[in-house]
Formats: structure tokens, sequence, C-alpha cells
């Protein structure tokens, strides 16, 4: 996890441990909306420092990407003429997966072409939205935030913790 994840979270339990009542040496219990408050305000803070380090990348590149309510950044690299998925088909993808640094984590030129159910198989919730919004030929390139990636735990293997992604899809088939 990086090391802004485990700050931002020590200062929150230290605020928290801050408004017990040690001249009593009495525990208190910490009440759960408060706790439920802080969270969500330390993973707001997270969401968007992540969404600008994913606008600046973009930037950078000067990708002409737009984005979804959801988070999801996107543009058609080359325009394809076939069908579009509906929710429940099964489409297969050749797809690269690489970090905002760089760092290429998976790609169909070695593993092959990737085949899954959108919105029913077990692969990142960015890439059922993503295939739903492409034709068979697209080329697309999208970058999902951590949450609609691998999220707090990465993938155990190529994909760190709180990770946004790169990913290139080309839609090769939808059944």
């Amino acid at each position: 996890m990086p090391l802004c994840v485990y700050t931002s979270i020590s200062f929150f339990f230290f605020l928290l441990s801050c408004g017990n009542n040690h001249e009593n040496n009495k525990k208190e219990n910490v009440d759960p909306r408060q706790f439920k408050q802080a969270l969500e305000k330390v993973n707001k803070y997270e969401v968007r420092k992540e969404s600008d380090e994913i606008n600046r990348y973009i930037e950078r590149h000067n990708w002409p990407m737009e984005k979804t309510g959801t988070g999801l950044r996107y543009f058609i690299v080359k325009k394809g003429n076939g069908i579009q998925p509906k929710t429940g088909d099964l489409v297969t993808v050749n797809y690269t997966i690489s970090l905002l640094d760089g760092t290429l984590c998976y790609s169909s030129d070695k593993d092959g072409a990737k085949e899954f159910k959108s919105e029913g198989d077990n692969v990142e919730s960015g890439l059922h939205e993503a295939v739903l919004l492409m034709h068979i030929g697209d080329k697309t390139k999208f970058i999902l935030p951590s949450y609609m990636a691998n999220g707090l735990q990465g993938d155990n293997n190529r994909i760190p913790p709180l990770s946004a992604i790169v990913v290139d899809l080309e839609l090769l088939a939808v059944n």
C-alpha cells in the first residue's frame, strides 16, 4: 500500500484516539458513524488524488479521452463497424494492461485473447463497462481508476494495490 494511504489511515486513528478521556483511564467506544464518515473522507481524498494523477497522465499523452460517470476514461483509437455487445454477451478481446508508469503487466500477445461474459464474469468492473462502449473491430484505450481495476489489494501478482491501469482493448467477437 502506498505510504500516503498508511499516513492517512494512521492520522485518522490518531485523531480518533485524541478524543479519549485519558484522565480517568476509561475506554470509550468509537461512534460507528464518526468512523464511517472519517473513512469516507479519506477515501474521497484518495479518489480525488488518483483522478488528478490520471488527468496529468492524459495531458502528458495529449489523449482526447472522455470520462464516464463512474470515472472510466476512454477514447476510440480505431473505429470498427461491427455490433455492440450487450450485458450478458460473451466477448473476446485482445488487450494490453499497463500501469501509469508504463510497466507492462499483461498482454494477449503473450497470454492469448481473453474471453469473458460482460457484466457476468470475474474481471475488473471497469472492463465490463469498457466493452459495452465498444463495437466489434474497435481499438480503444481505457484508463481504469484503481477502484474499477484491482482496488486495495491489487491482483497479488503484477498489479500493485491502489493502481490505476491503462488498458488497450480490441473487441474481436461478441457471442
